[in-house]
């Protein structure tokens, strides 16, 4: 949709119906898919690529140059997922040549006043509550809920379907299914009803139930709670991911509650 008082750079390259509304600012090495809605006010810079039916309300900021002292103009972008929603003011700066990339998967909703920092990546079905924070190089898995005021510190990682508690500092790797609280962030259960909503079943959540147990309640350390688990637990996808989290985690995983 053609509106005459925003600007789109001759360069970007906009679906027929993509509607863009007023004082909207589209720069050059832009793509935007169709049936994609872009509110008033918005700030599209370059080498942003927003796929199909997304919609960016006012204020927002997408593919700014990141903050780090050592980006040197290098030609990275930002990539958004089909049928996400970016609400007022967030912030999503593009990557380094760490991944020459920052990624928001599909189906996300990313509330007001979020920000997403370089090379980040971001899975689908996230939801991220308003004021969230994440710092440069920090990696998502699917379906990961983060409640308001949740700061991230670089590098971190957090698994596929965790929760994390509003107004959490961040500090190590959050394993997946888990649901993550308190201070010092640790672990205080599995996201039980999150993963009924997604159509686990009884069986299947207290497999997760039983396999966190050995990690967390037993006073095993990391590695002998990780060999427990490998040779007394069915090899299913679900005790492969927490296993190949924990083995791959750079930061460290998070603790349990009563760890010392």
């Amino acid at each position: 949709m053609n509106q005459p008082l925003a600007y789109v750079h001759p360069g970007a390259k906009i679906a027929k119906n993509v509607v863009i509304e007023p004082f909207t600012t589209i720069h050059n090495n832009v793509v935007i898919g169709e049936g994609s809605w872009i509110g008033s006010n918005v700030t599209i810079m370059e080498g942003a690529r927003i796929g199909k039916n997304v919609n960016i309300f006012p204020g927002a900021v997408i593919s700014a140059i990141p903050q780090d002292k050592k980006f040197n103009d290098e030609e990275t972008i930002t990539e958004i997922g089909d049928n996400t929603t970016i609400r007022e003011c967030v912030t999503i700066n593009r990557g380094t040549t760490d991944r020459m990339k920052t990624v928001i998967g599909k189906n996300c909703w990313i509330m007001a006043y979020c920000h997403i920092a370089h090379d980040c990546i971001v899975g689908d079905n996230c939801i991220f509550s308003n004021n969230s924070t994440l710092a440069g190089h920090i990696t998502l898995g699917d379906y990961v809920i983060l409640a308001g005021m949740v700061a991230i510190q670089q590098f971190c990682s957090i698994g596929n379907h965790a929760f994390i508690t509003g107004g959490s500092m961040v500090r190590k790797d959050v394993p997946p299914f888990v649901k993550a609280a308190r201070e010092p962030l640790s672990y205080v259960g599995i996201n039980s009803i999150g993963l009924r909503r997604r159509g686990f079943s009884t069986e299947k959540i207290r497999e997760i139930q039983d396999i966190y147990r050995i990690l967390y309640q037993k006073n095993y350390n990391n590695s002998q709670a990780v060999t427990i688990i490998e040779a007394e637990m069915e090899a299913t996808p679900e005790r492969d991911d927490i296993l190949e989290f924990i083995k791959n985690s750079q930061r460290g995983v998070m603790k349990g509650y009563f760890s010392n």
